[in-house]
């Protein structure tokens, strides 16, 4: 008979009775991203071919099977759908599981989804969206009905129906009655009716563990109170009767270490415990009270983030087997939710302490107080995330640093606070000026301040620090350790360097000021010769890497560089007076303090020459005439004034070649310098045939005075002598 295979006659009272108000399938959530997954339009399409119809819900769920045959929908067809190379293997798996789980899963959560799609149209669209969703023709007008008898739910309904079974099966029948309440009444679901029945059993045992369980507290048998509330946990796992209770039991006492670390941080609580022997999962909460005072549990993780500030807590890590407690929990000790500053850092300097740290988010304000060495304690003036404490007397002195919050009543709450103690050291009285004075080739140094402290006199390397720089001893370099003579300083020659003085107390010490030293090279070498035409050729060797040499003489000064005495040498016109010539390294460090060596200098004569000619005999008619002679002159500048001259030598060489030496040839006559000096002008006449004729003659200057005096030689060929 049409309309029985729901099992009931349609259209009399109460005909379609325990109509699915949930799926009431604790995977539904997997289920139905499965089914979107595939584009299903509800459940039931997995179960038949593409593009066949016949699907029967009412009375169970059949599909076509045969020519009219059809086919009980049960776990082995959906096994064998899951063993099938489809994409639809997945979600026929999931369904299989399901069903044996709940022999009426799948009827339940396909009526459920059918249903629901029919009550999103329009009544008179129904039977038509029925065929079109693939139901039997004989069980369409059964499957309006049902729609038509099942309350619509809204958004809210039907998240608490399809949450039903998560929250059954974790045993957490608070959660179970809150989402009940939330259902529309007065309908039959028999799954419903059933967890009604069941709950109100469970909820039973659970008041009787709790009575049981406070009865043993009040007899201090807190391991029997301990049992009974895990009983009523392992019950109703969100009874938060049981859970507080469990808590307090197991709590550690004050001063006794706890089994639940909790670490307080800026931003987060860190939980940590030994989970040695433990093979389970955990379930970790944190009891606290709102701002109205009421008992809250919130699941945390392991570095939890969400915090209350100002709220006091407690955390409880629950072992879990199976998803049920399985055990007495481990419990943390009340913790205060007032972050203390991270990183507080002291560092002391000359009667001062200074305090810097990492304010934590959402703490109203910070305060700081600062206990002496005798005992007097003081609040210090804050700047950002830190403090200057001045004019403290030395000794040991301890900063407690506190945050400030408002609690989730708008109450003032302090943390307890960091404390810490830092000791001010007795500091240098500063160098406050530092003079230098060279004293030839010494420096002799100066300084003021620095008060019954030692002052120690270095080089920095690099860039170095400002006066008042607070240092370490340990930090410093080595003094200069220049060599002492008469308590001044002798600087090794071309050394360019800036010396500061440092005031040293101890371990401490402070920088000072700091004044440029220059020492130049000496100049070494020096040596000068005459030149024609008035000047002087000057040689010397330069001093190391010195880049400049000043030159001086008495008429005219100059800067000479290193690279063109190199490329061209130095001249000077001097003129033909005597002349003396001095060098010196220049400067080049301005404002430096110079310490000079004693200059470079020569003296170089007058312009003095000696000029010799042959002075021939005038030739007689008859007979021989005279020898000839040599006459030998000595010449100086006007006003020039010459103590030494050279001894002046003639040689004679036969032929017409020019004597090279003094001794390449025959000595012929000797005038010495005095002679010269004395007389200025000297003739004497050559001896007869000193060697065979013709021969050549050529004068030489010898003795220490002949580079200081210039020889003017006639032409040679006025030498011959045949």
């Amino acid at each position: 008979m049409a309309g029985r295979d729901f099992g009931h006659h349609l259209g009399l009272p109460r005909a379609l009775s325990g109509l699915p108000l949930s799926p009431f399938v604790a995977a539904y959530g997997d289920l139905v991203a499965a089914q979107h997954g595939l584009g299903l339009r509800h459940l039931g399409e997995v179960l038949l071919p593409p593009g066949v119809g016949g699907l029967g819900v009412l009375d169970g769920v059949y599909v076509p099977s045969g020519g009219r045959g059809r086919r009980r929908v049960d776990v082995p067809f959906l096994e064998d759908l899951a063993r099938a190379p489809a994409p639809a293997a997945g979600l026929a798996g999931l369904l299989a599981e399901a069903q044996r789980r709940d022999p009426q899963a799948v009827r339940r959560v396909v009526l459920y989804q059918l249903i629901g799609l029919l009550q999103d149209r329009p009544v008179k669209e129904r039977p038509h969206t029925a065929a079109q969703l693939g139901v039997h023709p004989d069980e369409v007008a059964g499957l309006v009905a049902a729609a038509r008898l099942r309350p619509a739910l809204d958004r809210r309904e039907r998240q608490a129906a399809e949450s039903l079974a998560g929250a059954w099966e974790q045993h957490r029948l608070h959660r179970v009655r809150t989402l009940l309440e939330r259902l529309p009444h007065g309908t039959d679901d028999p799954a419903l009716r059933s967890l009604r029945t069941e709950s109100a059993a469970r909820f039973a045992v659970v008041d009787g563990a709790l009575l049981a369980a406070r009865r043993a507290e009040d007899d201090r048998d807190a391991e029997t109170a301990g049992a009974e509330y895990l009983r009523a946990l392992r019950e109703v796992t969100d009874d938060r009767r049981a859970l507080r209770g469990l808590v307090r039991v197991h709590r550690p006492r004050a001063g006794e270490p706890a089994a639940l670390d909790a670490e307080l941080g800026l931003d987060h609580v860190r939980l940590a415990w030994d989970e040695a022997g433990s093979d389970g999962d955990w379930r970790l909460l944190c009891l606290y009270r709102d701002e109205r005072g009421a008992p809250t549990v919130r699941e945390v993780a392991a570095r939890d983030e969400a915090l209350v500030l100002g709220s006091a807590v407690r955390y409880a890590a629950l072992p879990l087997r199976d998803g049920l407690v399985d055990g007495p929990p481990l419990v943390s000790h009340r913790l205060l939710v007032t972050p203390e500053v991270e990183g507080l850092t002291l560092t002391d300097g000359p009667e001062r302490i200074e305090g810097t740290w990492k304010r934590p988010p959402g703490a109203a304000d910070v305060t700081v107080e600062r206990t002496g060495p005798d005992a007097t304690a003081e609040q210090l003036t804050l700047h950002a995330e830190g403090f200057t404490a001045t004019g403290l007397p030395p000794g040991r002195h301890t900063v407690r640093v506190v945050c400030h919050y408002r609690s989730p009543g708008r109450q003032p709450v302090a943390s307890p606070g960091v404390r810490t103690t830092r000791t001010v050291h007795p500091w240098p009285s500063p160098v406050r000026t530092l003079t230098a004075r060279p004293e030839g080739e010494t420096v002799r140094f100066a300084w003021s301040g620095a008060e019954d402290t030692d002052v120690r006199l270095v080089e920095w390397p690099g860039e170095p620090p400002a006066p008042g720089t607070e240092l370490h001893t340990r930090d410093l370099p080595a003094g200069i350790g220049w060599p002492e003579r008469d308590g001044a300083l002798c600087p090794p020659p071309g050394v360019s360097v800036r010396v500061a003085a440092v005031a040293v107390l101890g371990e401490r010490a402070l920088a000072g000021p700091g004044v440029d030293v220059e020492v130049l090279r000496p100049v070494t070498g020096l040596a000068a010769r005459r030149l024609p035409g008035g000047e002087a050729e000057v040689s010397l060797d330069w001093p190391g890497d010195t880049p400049h040499l000043r030159v001086s003489w008495d008429t005219g000064e100059r800067s000479l560089t290193a690279h063109a005495y190199r490329r061209g040498g130095l001249r000077l016109p001097v003129g033909p007076r005597a002349v003396r010539v001095r060098v010196a390294a220049a400067p080049h460090v301005p404002g430096a303090v110079v310490v000079v060596p004693d200059s470079a200098e020569v003296l170089l004569p007058p312009d003095t020459a000696i000029g010799y000619q042959l002075v021939r005999a005038p030739r007689r008619l008859l007979g021989r005439g005279r020898p000839p002679l040599l006459r030998v002159t000595l010449s100086t500048p006007e006003g020039g004034d010459h103590d030494d001259a050279p001894e002046f030598v003639c040689v004679a060489r036969s032929g017409t070649l020019r004597p090279r030496s003094a001794a390449d040839g025959t000595t012929l006559l000797r005038i010495p310098g005095t002679d010269l000096l004395r007389l200025g002008t000297v003739e004497q006449e050559l001896p007869a045939a000193p060697c065979p004729a013709p021969y050549t003659l050529r004068g030489f200057l010898l003795g220490e005075h002949a580079a200081s005096v210039r020889l003017e030689e006639p032409s040679p060929a006025t030498l011959v002598v045949r």
